[in-house]
């Protein structure tokens, strides 16, 4: 399996455009690498890609990426988009694919009803575009030598749709993780998770390949920087750090592991930070936008 990280950064990216956290300042001074909104494309054969969540970012993803160009007039190496919840950052850019070019959209009926109650997504229209319903837990092809298995992990619902309860540890179809695998190598894609479970863990065990939620370093940190009122846990994200943190709760998984989905605060995106060194000790890499891995 080939995987291109088209954006590493949380909602917002980075730098973020109404933010001058030290993230974001050195972002725009060049002195750490700019990133855009979640996204990453996988492929079996490094040719026909599938791009999972579809970031407000996207279309410069695409143009910085060649993988991602047209090789015909009108034409697309993207053959499906697979959704793993309902956020913005996940499913505005389905709004810059609206051209009428053809491809396989991927999610659960509690995504794909977030769409369908708003009819501004009608723009991708339907004839071109299939939307197709998956359940839980049941294989399905992505493409052409490539299966997926769509399985569920704590979180919430979207922003725009929470009400005055917000219960952040829902299981269900409306936050959920992705296994892939091309019959010899299994990687799995969870870049939004509130907490460790023991069913996480039975899952994650023939991965040879990880992709995690590493939103916030720790639960208090936008609250400490000044930069927001809500703990991760609010937001529906496990830490990065402490002891029912990712790195404590997923440190018997022996995969690759790669942190995505990383947040404009997060102290993890300074070169030469302790954060940095402490992750990178402890086994896992940080994506960044253009990384390409094949296992």
């Amino acid at each position: 399996m080939h995987f291109l990280v088209l954006g590493a950064s949380a909602g917002g990216g980075l730098p973020q455009w109404n933010c001058g956290c030290r993230n974001c300042e050195d972002a725009r001074k060049g002195l750490i690498s700019s990133s855009g909104q979640s996204s990453l494309a996988v492929s079996p054969d490094g040719v026909r890609w599938s791009i999972l969540n579809a970031s407000p970012d996207i279309r410069q993803q695409m143009l910085d990426n060649p993988k991602m160009h047209p090789r015909a007039l009108r034409d697309t190496p993207v053959a499906s988009v697979l959704l793993t919840n309902g956020d913005i950052d996940h499913i505005a850019g389905l709004l810059s694919l609206r051209e009428q070019t053809p491809f396989s959209l991927f999610a659960t009926g509690d995504i794909l009803d977030v769409l369908a109650q708003n009819r501004i997504f009608d723009a991708v229209n339907r004839e071109k575009v299939e939307r197709t319903r998956i359940s839980l837990d049941q294989d399905f092809a992505l493409q052409d030598g490539l299966q997926a298995r769509l399985f569920a992990v704590p979180g919430k619902v979207p922003l725009f749709m929470e009400g005055d309860s917000v219960q952040t540890d829902l299981i269900g179809e409306q936050t959920v993780g992705v296994r892939l695998t091309t019959g010899d190598k299994v990687a799995y894609y969870i870049p939004g998770c509130a907490q460790i479970t023991p069913a996480l863990l039975d899952q994650l065990v023939d991965a040879d390949q990880l992709f995690f939620d590493g939103t916030l370093w720790d639960d208090d940190e936008m609250i400490r920087t000044g930069t927001g009122i809500k703990t991760g846990h609010r937001m529906g994200h496990i830490s990065v750090s402490g002891g029912d943190g990712s790195i404590e709760g997923l440190k018997g998984i022996a995969a690759a592991k790669t942190y995505i989905h990383i947040n404009n605060t997060n102290p993890i995106l300074q070169p030469d930070g302790p954060e940095r060194a402490f992750v990178e000790a402890a086994g896992w890499t940080i994506a960044y936008d253009g990384q390409e891995i094949t296992i």
